[in-house]
């Protein structure tokens, strides 16, 4: 056995399991402390980085300043702005909802810790799965979640990065509707931010069975982002690929060469106002006819 493939190999599960025990051990305080989340995926994140640069993948997605400032730029907007709305267009009015209807769940906060954890992280990730493979089947939605599609590399930042609406669709979840510990959801979300990051990542790890069977990976990610349109209809799970494997969607593979389209890279401003687009050129298009049935020209 090649020792330092397998320690390579073994980074993900163990990061996983640093960062879900540590919301189970966490003083109650550094539990409802805001700041403690907002540490821990920057350290998550900045550790994955760290490993890109040294067990870089491939050498065509090694990260560069524009991308680094774009891809922050991103991380910042999603703990902030899009953090807000989704609070405000999910999560309160469902909580509004839950109160008015009565709905309890006190089985669920008398499960043990990891069980708690489990069943959170299953709850989000069944509904972004079905969202995501949504946008994939629905040319509206499409159009929201295709700027994430056309970036040109992968690496440990680049799944905070897209249009804003998708960033706040496939941010919504029905979790507030269970009585779980506060500790028990941030660790859900504590893990769906280590798998989800490193299946973004530019590292060469591939985790052994026990982990990439149930959980995403970068094989299977890059797979989804690959070139062609309909090769990317397939490994919808954002961290869970038994979703996948479930619904009949997983698909073996690996991709080096990642975007759509003629693999341009987007600006901001493009990433932006690219679901309005068809219907920005549909009305040139019609403007464009009137004027010519008006001057009577055939």
């Amino acid at each position: 056995m090649n020792i330092r493939k397998f320690a390579v190999d073994m980074l993900p599960p163990v990061t996983l399991a640093i960062v879900v025990s540590f919301w189970g051990l966490a003083p109650k305080a550094w539990v409802e402390n805001t700041w403690t989340a907002i540490i821990m995926t920057a350290l998550v994140t900045t550790w994955v980085l760290g490993l890109e640069m040294v067990f870089e993948r491939h050498a065509g997605w090694r990260m560069n300043r524009q991308e680094f400032f774009t891809d922050l730029f991103y991380m910042v907007l999603n703990a902030t702005l899009i953090s807000k709305v989704s609070q405000l267009v999910g999560e309160a009015p469902l909580m509004a909802f839950k109160k008015a209807a009565g709905i309890e769940t006190p089985w669920a906060a008398e499960m043990p810790f990891l069980a708690q954890v489990a069943l959170i992280l299953f709850v989000y990730e069944f509904g972004q799965y079905w969202m995501h493979r949504l946008m994939h089947n629905s040319t509206p939605f499409w159009l929201t979640h295709a700027p994430h599609h056309h970036i040109t590399q992968l690496n440990a930042m680049k799944g905070a990065v897209g249009n804003p609406i998708e960033l706040v669709l496939i941010s919504l979840s029905i979790v507030v509707l269970f009585d779980v510990s506060q500790a028990a959801v941030l660790g859900a979300f504590g893990a769906t931010n280590v798998i989800s990051t490193f299946a973004h990542a530019n590292v060469r790890s591939d985790p052994p069975k026990f982990y990439s069977f149930f959980f995403t990976t970068i094989r299977h990610h890059s797979l989804h982002h690959s070139v062609p349109y309909e090769d990317t209809r397939c490994n919808y799970g954002n961290s869970l690929i038994l979703c996948d494997r479930i619904f009949g969607t997983y698909k073996e593979g690996e991709a080096s060469v990642v975007g759509q389209d003629d693999r341009r890279r987007l600006s901001i401003r493009e990433q932006w106002v690219f679901p309005f687009v068809p219907l920005f050129k549909a009305w040139q298009s019609r403007r464009a006819n009137a004027q010519t049935g008006s001057n009577g020209v055939v």
